[in-house]
């Protein structure tokens, strides 16, 4: 997906089981982030981060949702041991991570993989994407402040 595409209706199902759509999130803003895996080391800075600022991106009129191919239980547990406010869509089959471009080929110690590409997409009221932050551009300790330096320019 790129600048100006508007988000699928269904956008999954969360780690109680529940099916997020767009419909529930009209008229707010969003921040979905694509993220790895639960529990390690970047993806929970990024998660830390974002809980930190919560309240200010609430305040900004936005609402998050995470998104892995994490499994729900995966994702309550990272939930409960880090006391998220959001939710986090458990896309074990990637299709929100294919429909967004946050599945491809990764490299690392010079081995090539299939994965996620941390990625967050800023979605306006309407659920178009407004702005995209790429995998090269988030800093996972900081990645709220910097959602907040965007949309407080």
């Amino acid at each position: 997906m790129k600048i100006g595409d508007k988000l699928p209706e269904i956008l999954g199902t969360d780690e109680k089981g529940e099916e997020i759509t767009l419909t529930q999130y009209k008229g707010r803003k969003l921040i979905v982030y694509a993220y790895p895996k639960d529990n390690t080391s970047g993806c929970t800075a990024e998660a830390c981060s974002l809980k930190q600022h919560f309240s200010e991106l609430s305040q900004a009129g936005y609402a998050i949702i995470g998104v892995s191919k994490d499994t729900a239980a995966s994702h309550q547990k990272f939930i409960d041991k880090y006391e998220l406010p959001f939710p986090l869509i458990a896309d074990t089959e990637k299709q929100l991570l294919q429909a967004l471009g946050a599945w491809g080929e990764k490299s690392m110690y010079g081995k090539k993989t299939m994965g996620t590409l941390r990625t967050t997409y800023l979605v306006n009221e309407e659920g178009v994407i407004e702005k995209i932050f790429t995998p090269k551009e988030i800093k996972t300790k900081i990645h709220a402040e910097q959602i907040l330096d965007y949309i407080n320019q």
